[in-house]
């Protein structure tokens, strides 16, 4: 079974393999990797079960900031392990290609998307 580390791993591929554009805007996001989410990350997100909750962005996205804005805490996307390890039991599919896809939605954040404009894009539908 996967551990914290090969999940870290698994995720710093993802970051790197994304285009030198999105990689450039990213280098200050911290990326880690916990077993569960804490009941304050549910409750930003307004779920109160643990078990649905895989992956996390905490910060301001790059489309809320300003040249004027002082320098602020780094965003952070954090994965939740057992959540993952669960949705790739139950799913089955390739683990790397899960971790990958809640990075990748995670730093869509980052970039001011939301989950439904995700979603829209994941579908092919256009905006």
């Amino acid at each position: 079974m996967a551990g914290k580390a090969d999940i870290e791993a698994m995720a710093d591929a993802a970051l790197k393999a994304l285009p030198a554009p999105f990689r450039d805007r990213c280098a200050d996001v911290v990326v880690k990797v916990e077993e569960f989410a804490t009941r304050e990350q549910l409750a930003s997100v307004g779920l109160n079960d643990r078990w649905q909750l895989s992956g996390l962005y905490e910060g301001r996205p790059l489309s809320e900031r300003s040249v004027w804005d002082a320098a602020e805490m780094p965003a952070i996307v954090t994965l939740f392990r057992q959540p993952l390890l669960e949705e790739w039991r139950s799913k089955r599919v390739d683990l790397n290609d899960l971790v990958t896809h809640v990075v990748v939605h995670e730093i869509g954040h980052h970039f001011g998307f939301s989950d439904d404009s995700m979603h829209r894009l994941e579908d092919g539908d256009e905006f």
